[in-house]
């Protein structure tokens, strides 16, 4: 059960990990000038927020009954198909704007902002991003549908934590590891997000939608 927890998380993990805009702001926090402290604080925040909030919806979906007698219950597979659906549709919209995307008002502001307000942003980010907040939602309620123990599921809340993690730690590794040659290496991953931003999340939205929705039928059907 432990293991099956854990390989249900991977995917939507993943999908939070390619979170472009977070990725941006901690890039401009750390070539920022006395911002590297900010840009710590929230790699710290968002897995602690990412592991709470997923954490909150394993256990509505276990009260819930999410994994009934063995196997998955049928408002867990009417969730995934409402996820999935949502998911397209937020895809499809980025993907058509994607043109006339404008840098956003919050991101030029990041060269001041205090090591308070980067925690807050880190939770804003894991919570109220649609994409975030879908994959978490996703990822809680296919925890709970396993039937897996309390151990298990607070161990694969702790994986998709921290895999959805993990695109914040490239930005990291290099301000550690290559502190003058890695200033250009930043720059240049955050002109490549930024113009890239619309793009990533279409296509990551599309796919988890569709492993969502063939979750929920397969279910359905089986």
């Amino acid at each position: 059960m432990t293991g099956q927890a854990i390989g249900e998380v991977l995917a939507f993990g993943v999908g939070v990990a390619l979170s472009p805009l977070a990725v941006v702001a901690i890039v401009i926090m750390l070539v920022s000038p006395g911002r590297a402290r900010s840009a710590w604080i929230f790699g710290g925040a968002w897995p602690l927020s990412l592991g709470l909030a997923c954490g909150l919806v394993v256990l509505l979906a276990d009260g819930a009954d999410a994994g009934a007698n063995g196997g998955t219950a049928t408002w867990v597979s009417i969730v995934k198909i409402v996820l999935g659906v949502l998911l397209v549709v937020f895809g499809v919209r980025r993907w058509r704007g994607r043109e006339r995307e404008d840098t956003p008002g919050w991101m030029r502001q990041l060269d001041g902002i205090t090591s308070m307000r980067a925690a807050g942003l880190a939770v804003l980010f894991t919570v109220i991003k649609p994409k975030n907040l879908l994959l978490t939602i996703g990822a809680g309620v296919a925890v709970a549908q396993t039937g897996a123990g309390p151990a298990g599921q607070v161990l694969a809340v702790v994986v998709f934590a921290l895999l959805g993690s993990a695109g914040l730690l490239a930005p990291l590794a290099i301000h550690v590891l290559m502190p003058t040659r890695g200033q250009k290496l930043l720059v240049e991953l955050r002109d490549w997000m930024v113009r890239e931003n619309a793009t990533v999340i279409a296509v990551l939205s599309l796919v988890i939608a569709a492993k969502l929705l063939g979750d929920a039928l397969i279910s359905l059907t089986g």
